[in-house]
């Protein structure tokens, strides 16, 4: 984070879900006004590669620790096919010890790090897609789309235990998050190596990151009293959050609707009195 904030010479920056240390790929990184909106894509949906070798299981689900049991392997791609099938949909996850979830204030990782272990309240998560890609012996590439919340490594460990012969995590490769593209993604050297001029204008605007909301385009009155935070609209749509413009395509901000569909204000750009004139 310090490194990108160097790069693009900017004070305020924020990024949008964090990485498994040992894991790579795409973390989109906020910056500026876009860091109020950074919670949409927390929320939203996100894809990886992963590999996990079957017959091996590690205290932590991955290669941080050593291996502590193995087991032979005995699982045709059929098995596992429907093994990984048996994991789509809505499901109960309960989350890793090692892992950043708070348990009565203390980080799981501090109570596995101490050698004790706590009940953990399971998590509703989604699995909208879990397919086979690749086999290179004991080791199964997989590529798995789901939701904000789940944990691939407890993933992997129970497809091992579904299996019969255990497994964990070799390698994970975030590669989208939401509509963000691991394909149009610029690495950290390449910005150092642009220059702040050159890095700042790769940057998207704010409004990116809640393209998935319904949007309310306000006419110019309304645009004014939603940055004065009145509530506006109806919308169309149905969802919980409105991404509200003005007529002219100006992002404003995001609000929340009521039960009469209209709009009040939860996170406002900043505007200044001699902006309003040219809201159309």
């Amino acid at each position: 984070m310090a490194l990108a904030k160097r790069a693009l010479g900017s004070l305020k920056a924020g990024h949008t879900g964090t990485l498994d240390p040992f894991a790579t790929g795409l973390l989109p990184i906020v910056f500026g006004e876009a860091t109020k909106f950074s919670r949409f894509l927390i929320d939203a949906p996100k894809s990886y590669e992963a590999t996990l070798r079957l017959g091996e299981r590690t205290s932590t689900g991955d290669t941080e620790s050593e291996v502590v049991e193995r087991r032979p392997v005995d699982a045709a791609d059929g098995a596992i096919d429907l093994a990984l099938a048996s994991f789509m949909g809505r499901q109960d996850q309960v989350p890793p010890m090692h892992s950043a979830v708070r348990v009565e204030g203390r980080r799981l990782y501090d109570y596995a790090r101490a050698g004790e272990e706590v009940a953990r309240p399971a998590r509703s998560i989604e699995v909208s897609e879990l397919a086979r890609v690749g086999r290179a012996g004991n080791d199964l590439s997989v590529r798995v789309t789901c939701s904000k919340g789940t944990y691939v490594r407890t993933l992997a460990e129970d497809i091992g235990e579904r299996l019969g012969c255990g497994a964990h995590l070799v390698a994970l490769r975030r590669i989208a998050v939401g509509g963000f593209r691991l394909d149009d993604a610029v690495d950290l050297e390449t910005l150092q190596h642009e220059g702040t001029g050159t890095a700042t204008a790769r940057l998207l605007p704010p409004e990116v990151l809640v393209r998935n909301l319904d949007r309310l385009e306000a006419a110019p009155d309304d645009a004014r009293r939603f940055t004065n935070g009145l509530a506006v609209g109806p919308a169309p749509g149905q969802g919980a959050q409105v991404a509200v413009f003005t007529s002219g395509g100006r992002f404003l901000g995001v609000g929340t609707r009521d039960a009469e569909g209209r709009v009040a204000p939860l996170r406002l750009m900043a505007t200044t009195g001699a902006e309003f004139p040219d809201f159309a």
